[in-house]
């Protein structure tokens, strides 16, 4: 009963086309692979560039009082 046959994703295949329509299926597909392409290539662009400096740690030399 949890899996969908053939005939069911035909069914919505169908139901899908009258509420899209033949031409704006492979418009929609292509805006996902042009979305895809841009995050891959942002996800290259923040490998190559070199971390940005972090602020560098001081060491504080302190004496003590002694004279407690």
């Amino acid at each position: 009963m949890g899996s969908l046959s053939i005939w069911h994703w035909l069914i919505v295949l169908a139901i899908a086309l009258l509420l899209f329509g033949r031409g704006k299926i492979p418009e929609l597909m292509g805006d996902v692979a042009k979305g895809i392409k841009s995050f891959k290539k942002g996800m290259n662009d923040d490998e190559e560039t070199p971390p940005s400096p972090t602020t560098t740690s001081r060491t504080v030399e302190h004496k003590a009082d002694e004279s407690k």
